[in-house]
């Protein structure tokens, strides 16, 4: 049972018979996201997957990266703001009826006031090479060159590696984006040299964490095709962003404004894969084990019809039985229904003057 839920809605684990043995005992999760903006719907899948992973009897985790916000240009790099977006994320996890008493919430600058924190980024620099650091900023949304504008960038793969080994997780969770983070955590932590300073500088053995990855959800615009790119990389560009609004639904947004986004988002007859509406339906709308969609359509084309199972309502779209319209419609109308507790917490006063005050700075 414990393994079915922390595998639910995930679309790669690295490697899972260590995550068999892992949840054998009481094991250590972590997720890290930078606090770097309005948050859109994209991020619901993480969220919901934390939830499992408590459910399951795992101790998380949720890093919040203000520092790693700050390197990556996020919000101006003004700190405050950072971390009144942080403040957000809890509020919206909360209003969503989400276990955030039993979730542990880190600033990252309460991990690096340590020394040995900086002592642990430094040994996982010197367990890697300079090209598999760089190759390593798609975790970022950063492209390699992008070092040679602003050399800080190559600190941000060493320190989210170095998160998870002070942290000392079993577990690392990410979406698919993240992979080439977590890979080189579970390379560098087979190097004696970094588990020996580990171990001297925490006192503890050095663990290689299980890797579960989720998917990514779409831009509303749907994936452009990247010839040769990675899988991650993949993933990367093509994800909903709040930095390209166009392509996002934001957790506040009104009913009449996601339909309206949903309306125009890319929804090709009969295809399911890179279609941002199937994946808000597979993604979100059924991350959590129940799934009811309302699609309201003509008699003349099949009549009212309510989907209980996102499978079957993936089927009846390959078939060509239920029109792009009416699906983004439906979908539109149970997102709205989703998201409205968080719409009544984001209408609260310290709420709506931080998403004021971070769309003032994102449109600058």
């Amino acid at each position: 049972m414990k393994l079915e839920l922390v595998k639910r809605n995930a679309v790669e684990i690295i490697a899972e018979e260590e995550l068999v043995a892992a949840l054998q005992g009481k094991p250590k999760g972590y997720i890290g996201y930078e606090p770097s903006g309005l948050v859109h719907v994209g991020w619901l899948v993480w969220m919901f997957k934390v939830a499992d992973l408590v459910e399951a009897g795992v101790d998380f985790t949720v890093l919040e990266a203000s520092w790693h916000a700050y390197v990556n240009d996020k919000l101006g790099g003004d700190m405050e703001l950072i971390r009144e977006a942080s403040w957000l994320v809890r509020e919206y996890m909360s209003s969503l009826s989400l276990p955030v008493e039993k979730i542990k919430f880190v600033d990252a600058e309460e991990i690096a006031s340590d020394k040995n924190y900086w002592a642990l980024v430094l040994g996982v620099a010197k367990g890697s090479s300079l090209a598999r650091i760089k190759r390593a900023l798609t975790i970022m949304g950063r492209r390699a060159e992008e070092a040679d504008i602003d050399a800080s960038k190559l600190i941000y793969p060493a320190m989210q590696v170095a998160d998870m080994f002070y942290l000392g997780i079993d577990i690392a969770l990410g979406g698919m984006d993240q992979r080439k983070a977590h890979m080189l955590a579970r390379d560098i932590a087979e190097r004696a040299e970094v588990r020996r300073l580990h171990s001297r500088l925490l006192g503890r053995e050095l663990k290689k964490p299980v890797a579960i990855h989720t998917p990514i959800v779409s831009g509303l615009q749907g994936a452009q095709r990247m010839e040769g790119a990675e899988v991650d990389e993949i993933y990367a560009e093509a994800k909903m962003s709040k930095s390209r609004p166009e392509t996002a639904i934001f957790l506040h947004d009104p009913p009449e404004l996601i339909e309206e986004k949903l309306r125009k988002a890319y929804c090709p007859p009969k295809v399911l894969e890179g279609n941002p509406v199937i994946e808000i339906n597979r993604y979100v709308l059924a991350a959590r084990g129940s799934y009811k969609l309302e699609v309201d359509r003509p008699a003349k084309y099949g009549g009212p019809i309510t989907f209980t199972d996102e499978r079957e309502m993936e089927a009846a779209y390959a078939r060509g039985e239920l029109h792009p319209l009416d699906l983004k419609v439906a979908t539109a109308r149970a997102l709205s229904e989703l998201l409205k507790p968080v719409r009544a917490a984001a209408e609260r006063g310290r709420a709506r003057e931080v998403i004021e005050r971070i769309s003032r700075r994102v449109t600058r």
